[in-house]
């Protein structure tokens, strides 16, 4: 400490480079502050800092992180309140981003994240950025002493002390945690692809607000789909629970279709307590699929979807720079069986009609041999009975959909009605007069090989454009489309692990190959594995965001494999 402020005062009024010399490990009361990087000026990206508090300052109760789910459970909620914390301690002291303590900690959904880390004994490293004080480009020494010698013990100390710590919230945390990791891992066994506890509020403050509405309908499960489940921390819980299988989500516009889709794609997370969606579980190998105009493809195996292009073209080694709606909706379908999806989700509203149905009047008008399209209904039974891949649609437009559904589910006023029964008997009563159109069989899942000439070895640059783009070596990644991603830390992490991806493809690996292993790399090494710094603003992502945003790096070139 006596150190640190002789080092501050020293520089005092020099220029903004000399703050280079604070890089080192200075012990405080309590904890060890790491000064890892530090900032060129006050404008650019703010400085990098640990803390490193030991078990017996600590002093968190060993049952808190007991095992992997209590402990990460514990982590998100050390970052919460260290962000919470940060805010309230960061004042503007200068130019630039002087004052500034920036902790990436979670939002609404809880995940691995790299802001905060307890190990097996207990001891907590946290992990974020300052902004050094400065007037102009010159080094401020009082305020930076005010800011490292003064507030950050304070910090420390209210957000990493278990005595400072509001007990209550870090169970709740911890416990809600270890609920919905354990009601997630009980799906496959129940041969559910989901669960909405009753009681949940699914409904968001808006678009841009993810937190829960204030006057939303507590979710009810239909007594025919109820499943009860004993947790173990809540105890027994009910809820709906989602079959395996072809599953409908109908209903009127406005009644909910969409909102109890959007809480099943985001239901491979857990949540934070009083989100509402806490007990809202998916399969972890479930992914959203859309329509996505204008994105390229390279190298993917499409014709079980769509077949006999004019000119000849190609669709078991489909390339495009600019897909259209249905090739774009078939390549994402592929590319996400590849690395091994488990259940599709799919919403009427944000995929292509004609990849979606072609009735019977225009059947009746386009001859089949001028149709390339084969209709995803006329595809999503093969994908469970020879694949095992489920499915969950919305669709309130198409009743040829219920012919193959095992399951109808009507929204009603955002209440679930079980209509399975009655959706078959209109099916009966009025028989469709359209054809299948299946020119074949669906045979087989292709993997594909990454032509690595096409991949840069060295002076790779990454840059975070925010959650819906990544630009590596200036060529931006749209990330637009993928609606499972939920927070900029995951497109940093994104980037990185591309990284490793790349290294794996030139050693010869299959694309699916090479993203299965970085995610076995990232469960086992954990998301620091991926950087050699120390940096607390990476979240966890899974093989199926890493594989989405390669296949629409626009350089790639990749092939089927025969």
């Amino acid at each position: 400490m006596d150190r640190l402020k002789a080092l501050l005062f020293r520089i005092d009024g020099r220029g903004y480079g000399a703050y280079k010399e604070l890089k080192g490990t200075y012990r405080f009361p309590g904890f060890t502050l790491f000064i890892d990087r530090v900032q060129a000026d006050p404008f650019a990206p703010p400085s990098r800092v640990r803390v490193k508090v030991p078990a017996s300052e600590a002093k968190l109760p060993p049952s808190s992180y007991a095992n992997t789910s209590r402990r990460l459970g514990l982590e998100n909620y050390l970052a919460d309140r260290l962000q919470r914390f940060a805010r309230r301690f960061a004042e503007r002291r200068g130019s630039g981003k002087s004052g500034l303590i920036v902790v990436h900690g979670p939002g609404q959904e809880l995940m691995p994240r790299t802001a905060v880390s307890v190990d097996e004994e207990g001891n907590v490293e946290a992990r974020f950025f300052v902004g050094l004080p400065a007037a102009g480009r010159r080094v401020l020494a009082s305020e930076a002493w005010d800011m490292l010698g003064k507030q950050l013990p304070r910090l420390v100390s209210e957000a990493l002390f278990y005595r400072h710590l509001d007990q209550n919230e870090l169970w709740s945390f911890v416990e809600t945690y270890e609920d919905a990791d354990f009601l997630r891992n009980q799906l496959a066994r129940l041969k559910l692809v989901a669960f909405v506890a009753e009681g949940a509020i699914l409904p968001r403050a808006s678009g841009v607000d993810p937190r829960p509405a204030k006057e939303a309908v507590p979710f009810e499960p239909p007594p025919e789909l109820a499943v009860e489940i004993e947790l173990p921390n809540r105890g027994r819980v009910r809820g709906l629970g989602i079959p395996e299988g072809i599953t409908l989500i109908v209903g009127g516009g406005f009644h909910g279709k969409s909102t109890l889709l959007r809480a099943l794609e985001l239901g491979i997370y857990n949540h934070r307590p009083g989100d509402g969606r806490e007990l809202v579980v998916s399969r972890y190998e479930t992914v959203k699929i859309r329509a996505e105009d204008g994105r390229s493809v390279s190298g993917v195996d499409i014709s079980p979807f769509i077949n006999h292009l004019p000119f000849g073209r190609s669709t078991t080694n489909f390339e495009t720079p600019c897909a259209s709606g249905s090739t774009s909706q078939a390549a994402n379908i592929m590319e996400a069986l590849e690395v091994g999806a488990r259940v599709l989700l799919l919403d009427e509203d944000t995929s292509a009609t004609n990849f979606m149905i072609r009735d019977a009047r225009m059947q009746a008008l386009i001859a089949k041999e001028k149709e390339p399209i084969t209709p995803f209904l006329d595809r999503v039974r093969e994908l469970y009975e020879l694949f095992g891949v489920s499915t969950v649609l919305v669709m309130g437009g198409s009743g040829d959909y219920l012919e193959v559904a095992d399951t109808v589910i009507a929204m009603d006023h955002f209440r679930p009605l079980e209509v399975t029964s009655r959706a078959r008997e209109i099916v009966k009563a009025l028989p469709s007069r359209r054809r299948p159109e299946r020119p074949g069989p669906f045979e087989r899942i292709p993997a594909r090989r990454v032509l690595s000439d096409n991949l840069p070895l060295k002076g790779i640059k990454l840059k975070v454009l925010g959650l819906e783009a990544l630009s590596l070596n200036r060529e931006k990644i749209d990330l637009s489309a993928i609606e499972q991603l939920v927070c900029p830390d995951q497109v940093r992490t994104l980037g990185l692990a591309l990284l490793k991806v790349r290294e794996k493809l030139y050693a010869g690996k299959l694309l699916y190959e090479a993203v299965l292993e970085v995610e076995d790399e990232i469960k086992s090494r954990g998301l620091l594995g991926l950087s050699e710094e120390a940096r607390g603003d990476l979240a966890f992502v899974r093989r199926f965001e890493v594989a989405a945003a390669l296949n629409r790096l626009r350089t790639l070139k990749a092939r089927p494999e025969r």
